[in-house]
């Protein structure tokens, strides 16, 4: 098969690689522009305005300010370059159980003060923990060549698709779980390709949440999606959308009844994320926090929620009441910290943070009761690193070295801030969509 010259290639956000859609009588206007408008607008929330820290996030006001106005380190004489590997200085560093993370498109775990990589492809980003860490769910970018109709004719592409993939902890037993390749019937053979992304399983180890226009992506959007690792069948959630933003951001309650998503929505001409809940049980959705917040993740209890907020100031840190979604804590103020994921013994939050154009890992710690937590100091857990801004981290810690559960604190406790005394978050479904 010949490639046709000229063939249209892009590149998005954590480095997937994808052609324009073609034009052609079966793909809708609207529809071309999805892989457009979905990665390169909605992930890490680039559709909200910008990316932190590439850009002055208030004109030129705020200036170089600890490359808050980002552009490329101009004006840092002490820009380290970024490493092949990954940099860990601090001697405060000590990672309790292990984090994962992406880097140049391979697949990292940190764990105490050292680094190790898991995967070499060059190809993988969007790691997550399988919930008893035995396997590490990610996407995998694989090339082929894809025919499909551009003005009526038939055209050849050079296509970058997607792999849903697993990887043992230790690197061993590389398996691939789907790909993205889609095909048309054999009156035209067609080929082309639908997104997987952001896979992250259920705490019963039999369902991954992730984000596909599959398995047609000329007749979808890239929205909420459930793999069933059993059945290998893929179902569309029935949660409402803002088309053609589609959905992003899934994490799992601890216990599984309760699902957290972002819901792409605009306003005017700026987008307007929200973190809604989906209920597997009785398939109703519902809003939890008003527009601005993204990459939700769960305190270990189920009453608390980390969460990316986007002002017009850049993107920072919150702790989000579960039951209510008000924002009850800011852990950051410099407009350059995102994907936040929290320590399953409950006692810090780590997310990523970009200075200079180079991203990397910091850590919060949380010291006392929720909600009036003490945090601590802010500890690079790497230094110079570039690691993917796209691929939010994961965090996980053997059973063993949890501490043992407590009696949850009393409604009287907590509801002086919030007033999230129930555990379950089942309030949130209540409402309608």
């Amino acid at each position: 098969m010949t490639r046709r010259a000229g063939a249209a290639r892009a590149i998005g956000p954590g480095g997937d690689h994808f052609v324009v859609r073609p034009a052609g009588s079966l793909i809708a206007p609207v529809i071309s522009i999805v892989g457009l408008l979905v990665v390169a607008l909605v992930t890490l929330g680039l559709f909200t305005g910008r990316l932190p820290g590439l850009s002055p996030s208030n004109g030129s006001s705020r200036g170089n300010q600890g490359g808050n106005g980002g552009g490329a380190g101009v004006g840092d004489p002490n820009r380290t370059p970024v490493p092949s590997n990954v940099v860990i200085t601090d001697p405060r560093t000590q990672v309790p159980g292990s984090i994962v993370f992406a880097k140049q498109g391979n697949i990292w775990i940190q764990s105490g003060d050292t680094a190790t990589q898991v995967t070499d492809t060059g190809r993988d980003s969007m790691p997550s923990w399988a919930p008893d860490g035995k396997w590490i769910y990610f996407v995998e970018s694989a090339v082929g060549e894809g025919l499909f109709p551009q003005n009526g004719a038939p055209r050849h592409y050079t296509l970058t698709y997607p792999i849903l993939t697993r990887v043992h902890p230790d690197g061993t037993g590389r398996q691939k779980i789907a790909d993205g390749r889609y095909r048309t019937g054999p009156g035209n053979g067609y080929e082309w390709f639908y997104w997987l992304r952001e896979p992250v399983l259920s705490p019963d180890g039999h369902t991954l949440a992730l984000f596909s226009d599959g398995p047609d992506p000329t007749r979808s959007d890239v929205v909420l999606q459930f793999y069933d690792l059993n059945t290998g069948k893929m179902t569309t959630a029935p949660v409402v959308e803002d088309p053609p933003l589609g959905h992003q951001d899934a994490a799992w309650r601890p216990d599984g009844k309760l699902l957290l998503y972002v819901y792409n929505a605009r306003d005017g001409s700026r987008g307007a994320p929200q973190i809604w809940t989906y209920d597997p049980a009785t398939r109703r959705s519902a809003a939890l926090a008003g527009p601005g917040y993204t990459s939700p993740s769960w305190s270990p209890d189920g009453k608390w929620i980390a969460a990316t907020r986007t002002t017009t100031f850049g993107t920072d840190i919150v702790i989000l009441n579960a039951k209510n979604g008000n924002e009850v804590v800011r852990l950051t103020n410099d407009g350059r910290s995102w994907a936040p994921t929290w320590s399953p013994k409950g006692d810090a939050i780590a997310y990523l943070h970009i200075n200079y154009q180079i991203v990397d890992l910091q850590m919060i710690p949380l010291n006392g009761r929720a909600p009036n937590w003490s945090l601590g100091d802010v500890l690079s857990l790497t230094q110079y690193s570039g690691l993917d801004g796209a691929s939010r981290p994961g965090w996980f810690i053997p059973p063993d070295q949890l501490p043992s559960p407590t009696a949850s604190p009393s409604t009287s406790s907590v509801s002086g801030s919030s007033g999230a005394g129930g555990a379950s978050g089942s309030g949130a479904v209540s409402s309608t969509p």
